[in-house]
């Protein structure tokens, strides 16, 4: 190529790169206005978004994992549309560097969810197990956002109704999660019919005690597990969409940069 058509091409992609990362900081600037809102008033929150409630989105704060993702979008954004403008090599090398560290941990989480399912499940019940214990029944945009998800997915805790056990809503209700057996009351031995109120479309046998039929009803985690292995078509596509932008913006932040010094 001549060097005006070098020149041009470098302009080019220089404005694409400046436009896309441009997006990607709205795109950001508005998921971490959404994390804080959720966070200040989940209610509302819940009340628009309700239907949403059945994805693995509800089985972590939502608003802290929307204000983390936003600040990292923020961050891309703003590394790589200013580096761009500003035809920054430092700028552009730590553009290069967050989104190859990024899509690292994508591949390790994917090989973790992919082949060590059963690890993934023991690093979700430790984070998320003693937080069903001390936040449940006390912070009310997680409760709500539990109660839906329970109602909806037919679940109870995240591995099962143990979860609960010795916990602030067990010790002040003296019982289980009403969404455990299908009723608004906490679930406990006060409930004579409780084998009667557990849908035997959760997995309840005959030969489960009454007052313990919460036992054999599944966890969120693997209700929502056998969930995302139905979608498992739509979610990979995403997966590698996401994953050809990110190689995508790593070639075109190197290529600027190698440009650079030819400038």
């Amino acid at each position: 190529l001549s060097p005006g058509a070098k020149m041009g091409c470098f302009t080019f992609i220089k404005v694409m790169m400046i436009l896309f990362n441009l997006a990607i900081f709205l795109s950001g600037g508005t998921l971490l206005g959404v994390g804080i809102w959720v966070k200040v008033d989940g209610e509302s929150f819940l009340k628009i978004f309700g239907t949403l409630s059945s994805s693995i989105l509800q089985v972590v704060n939502v608003a802290y994992l929307l204000i983390v993702i936003g600040a990292i979008l923020l961050v891309i954004g703003f590394l790589g549309c200013y580096g761009a403008q500003k035809e920054s090599k430092c700028l552009l090398m730590m553009f290069f560097s967050v989104v190859l560290i990024i899509f690292i941990a994508e591949v390790a989480a994917a090989v973790v969810a992919l082949v060590f399912t059963g690890l993934a499940e023991t690093l979700l019940t430790g984070l998320v197990t003693p937080l069903l214990k001390e936040k449940y029944g006390v912070d009310e945009a997680f409760t709500q956002i539990w109660n839906v998800t329970m109602s909806e997915v037919h679940c109870c805790g995240l591995n099962n109704y143990t979860d609960f056990n010795n916990s602030y809503f067990y010790d002040t209700h003296h019982g289980y999660p009403g969404q455990c057996c299908d009723t608004q009351e906490p679930c406990n031995s006060t409930l004579p019919s409780w084998g009667m109120l557990c849908p035997g479309s959760w997995g309840i046998t005959t030969s489960c005690h009454p007052h313990l039929c919460a036992c054999l009803v599944q966890g969120c985690f693997k209700q929502i597990l056998e969930e995302i292995r139905t979608n498992a078509g739509v979610a990979g596509g995403v997966a590698a969409g996401i994953a050809a932008l990110e190689i995508a913006a790593m070639a075109v932040s190197m290529y600027l940069y190698c440009r650079l010094d030819e400038k």
